[in-house]
């Protein structure tokens, strides 16, 4: 069954099944799944689904039984594996113990007998067993770090196979890992921030050599014996332009409390950006002791990195240096374009940092005030379908106000006809507006969050007239209220939508002031036009992505 062949008519729970049904036989299949042509049919379902396929990942992930014994495979596959004791002889190496291991893979540390010296030897847990797609990640990361040569990048010195068990060895690193530095306890900010110059200096020659890293965290950092920073584990890794990704295209991976929100999104198309991020939550976790985002479940941990606000650190530690905190913050901004353009920028601003001099992060401090402030939050493509709605809204607030002007500029002074006017035409606006949207397709949880606020707007407006006659004033005398009542219901909508609507708002609660001093016929006309400018941009703007979204 096709997305767009769902029965209307069943019930909201039977419709998701069916979806999701679809959806995860096509990616069965093998075929991505494209959420913008989810979101245009099922727009109320669409956030349900992401969350429920990111469930279903992270079930795959971490249902894979925990393996205490190391094995490794007899040259006969079917055969059960051998309990490996250690040391022990592998090819041209002695496994002298086991240094750490993770979902796919196991580390040793070994002798090489050959070109006498130690070094850090990885294969892959399930040995002869393990599927062509362990292969080929296992292999791919071996060629990620391999074509990389760089002081704080772990180097691979060979890749091989001994009966039937792939493996490489790398660079033994005699030392802990970042996360055994910290041991759960922030570091001194400027011991924070040499560490993060080297490691960002790292990840800007993996780029440069065309490779994202995609899992930057603190256990994938080792610290050497001479404190020297060296970034490991590129099982993860992805060619920038046009290489094939170890992964299923669309797959969250990556760690929960390090991963960029495009990355928690399971973007098709990851850029630079997401591994500026990671560099920033590592930042974070460095100078407070602890993660941006770190929740109960891996999935509700995903959730908070794609629509919440990381506490700020100096809230966590006062002695975090205000530009500091800035430089952290930039790396960790939800939209990509808003972080630093590379993990080279970010080095240039921590070695800024370091020499006193002025940072580029706080340098813009107006620009980055002002993006935080207007950007769009996880809502807003549910703009898309109120878009032309709005525009027509406009059109409608506007007539009504200039009618009202035209009524008291014709000698209208009594307070009822006004009160008739507005209430039959707001109400009746109302319901026509939402029908028109319930045909547009069904209407998500925050659309009639968006609904509620409006109808408040709606109903105080209507108020207006009644206190004016119950207190005996002068007809429309209450005007400049109508532009209050508008900018809280602008305020409500920039919370939930856009941060275009706190300008709406600024511009109506200023036009009270002009609107007192008036008064009517022209008070009425002018809360028209700002009414209707503060719907008609957002309107146009959302109407347009909405055909953009249409012919692709």
């Amino acid at each position: 069954m096709t997305l767009s062949a769902v029965p209307t008519e069943k019930t909201r729970d039977d419709r998701l099944a069916i979806v999701l049904d679809a959806l995860l036989q096509r990616q069965a299949a093998g075929v991505t799944i494209d959420f913008c042509d989810v979101a245009r049919q099922h727009p109320d379902l669409v956030d349900e689904i992401k969350q429920l396929l990111a469930v279903g990942q992270m079930i795959d992930f971490v249902k894979r039984p925990p393996t205490n014994a190391t094995t490794l495979p007899r040259s006969n596959p079917s055969a059960p594996t051998n309990i490996l004791q250690l040391p022990c002889t592998f090819g041209d190496y002695d496994l002298l113990a086991e240094i750490g291991r993770g979902g796919m893979g196991v580390v040793y540390k070994a002798w090489d007998k050959t070109l006498e010296r130690h070094v850090a030897l990885k294969m892959i847990l399930r040995g002869v067993h393990a599927t062509s797609a362990d292969l080929q990640r296992f292999r791919s990361e071996a060629q990620a770090a391999g074509g990389l040569t760089h002081a704080n990048i772990v180097p691979i010195y060979q890749v091989g196979e001994q009966d039937g068990q792939a493996y490489f060895s790398m660079k033994y690193v005699a030392g802990k890992t970042l996360a055994g530095v910290m041991a759960d306890k922030p570091l001194h900010p400027r011991q924070a921030a040499q560490y993060m110059i080297a490691i960002a200096r790292a990840v800007q020659h993996a780029h440069e050599k065309g490779i994202l890293h995609r899992d930057l965290k603190p256990s994938n950092i080792l610290i050497d014996e001479n404190g020297l920073p060296l970034v490991t584990d590129f099982g993860l890794a992805k060619r920038v332009e046009g290489g094939e990704s170890l992964t299923g295209t669309g797959a969250i991976v990556g760690t929960p409390s390090y991963m960029a929100p495009e990355q928690a999104e399971g973007t098709k198309n990851p850029t630079t950006a997401c591994d500026v991020y990671s560099l920033g939550a590592i930042l974070y976790e460095l100078l407070t002791g602890r993660p941006p985002f770190l929740a109960a479940s891996a999935v509700e941990t995903l959730l908070l990195v794609r629509s919440e606000e990381p506490v700020r650190p100096r809230a966590l530690n006062p002695q975090i240096d205000v530009d500091l905190e800035f430089i952290c913050r930039k790396c960790l901004e939800k939209r990509p374009e808003h972080r630093y353009a590379s993990a080279g920028k970010l080095a240039d601003d921590l070695e800024a940092f370091l020499h006193g001099e002025p940072v580029s992060a706080r340098s813009s401090d107006l620009v980055y005030f002002f993006s935080r402030i207007l950007r769009e939050t996880h809502h807003a493509p549910v703009l898309e379908n109120w878009g032309l709605l709005w525009m027509w809204h406009s059109v409608a607030i506007f007539l009504l106000c200039v009618v009202t002007s035209a009524m008291y500029f014709f000698v209208v002074r009594e307070s009822w006809p006004y009160m008739a006017l507005w209430s039959i035409c707001l109400i009746a606006w109302a319901a026509i507006f939402w029908n028109l949207r319930r045909r547009g397709g069904p209407v998500t949880f925050v659309e009639r969050q968006i609904a509620h606020s409006w109808a408040a707007g709606v109903i105080a407006s209507i108020g207006i007239f009644i206190v004016e006659i119950q207190l005996g004033l002068p007809v429309l005398t209450l005007t400049p209220v109508l532009a209050v009542a508008a900018g809280m219901v602008f305020l409500v909508m920039a919370g939930t939508l856009s941060g275009w609507f706190y300008i709406a708002a600024g511009l109506c609660f200023l036009s009270a002031v002009p609107m007192a001093y008036l008064g009517p016929p022209w008070s009425p006309l002018l809360f028209g036009v700002v009414s209707a400018i503060g719907f008609f941009i957002p309107g146009l703007k959302y109407y347009r992505q909405r055909l953009q979204s249409l012919r692709a």
